[in-house]
């Protein structure tokens, strides 16, 4: 069991005691198209977390995962239905105030499995993480996918930046939570070929102005569970990789 939620206080004693690194999954509670729930980021993110820490536990190196981040500065889905944005500064300290609390616990070191991709949001991870190495000396490692060295790594069409609720999201939550998908819904959608790199970069300020009228952005009709579990494990690579890599700086 790699979920700390789901672990007695004893246990967790014990892999402290043994040394522990931590996974906190982030992601957001936005609109993610007509086809898939609003917690879709945070389905991402809890899915890589989970399939690295099962690694690294097979490896012998104690880790868990702990209880999601499900709010964010979302404000690109605000005009839909069920978007829950929070401010920049609040993301960024309710962050802040849970790696710290994972730091102060013992748990070492630590990392963030990032769903949602929102610039304003990575932002605020960047500043939560600053904020809890300066007070507690932690290591947090955060592999950011959207950088050009870890997203040639994952799909064509994540990389377009058309990928929004498209095949990369989709397939990622039928691998994950396939009940969650409306299939009907998926399989009627046209593509929206419109990448959010080039409309961010232009200035547009929600998904509305982007031209994405249902919230959703690439071909979710072409996902897949398959090309869904292929991504989880690259994504699981990505942050099993930061972590090691923490693990070893940190050994004498």
């Amino acid at each position: 069991m790699t979920e700390l939620a789901k672990l007695a206080w004893p246990q967790v004693k014990e892999r402290l005691a043994a040394g522990c690194a931590a996974i906190l999954p982030v992601g957001s509670t936005e609109a993610h198209g007509p086809h898939l729930p609003l917690d879709t980021d945070v389905t991402i993110a809890r899915g890589t977390a989970r399939r690295a820490a099962a690694r690294l536990e097979e490896a012998g190196r104690a880790c868990v995962v702990l209880p999601p981040v499900a709010y964010a500065v979302t404000e690109f889905a605000a005009p839909f239905a069920g978007t829950l944005s929070l401010d920049a500064e609040t993301a960024t300290a309710h962050l802040a105030g849970v790696l710290e609390a994972a730091a102060r616990s013992g748990f070492a070191p630590l990392a963030v499995a990032n769903g949602h991709l929102e610039p304003a949001h990575l932002d605020s991870i960047r500043a939560a993480i600053a904020r809890v190495e300066e007070r507690t000396g932690a290591t947090v490692v955060f592999p950011d996918v959207t950088r050009r060295r870890l997203a040639e790594r994952l799909t064509d069409e994540f990389r377009s930046g058309a990928c929004h609720a498209g095949s990369y999201e989709s397939s990622l939550v039928m691998a994950d939570d396939p009940t969650a998908v409306d299939e009907e819904t998926r399989r009627a959608l046209p593509e929206v070929d419109i990448s959010l790199v080039d409309v961010i970069r232009a200035g547009k300020k929600d998904f509305l102005e982007a031209g994405g009228d249902q919230a959703y952005f690439g071909r979710p009709a072409e996902a897949s569970a398959a090309e869904g579990e292929s991504t989880f494990r690259e994504l699981a690579d990505i942050l099993v990789e930061a972590l090691e890599e923490a693990m070893t700086r940190g050994t004498p």
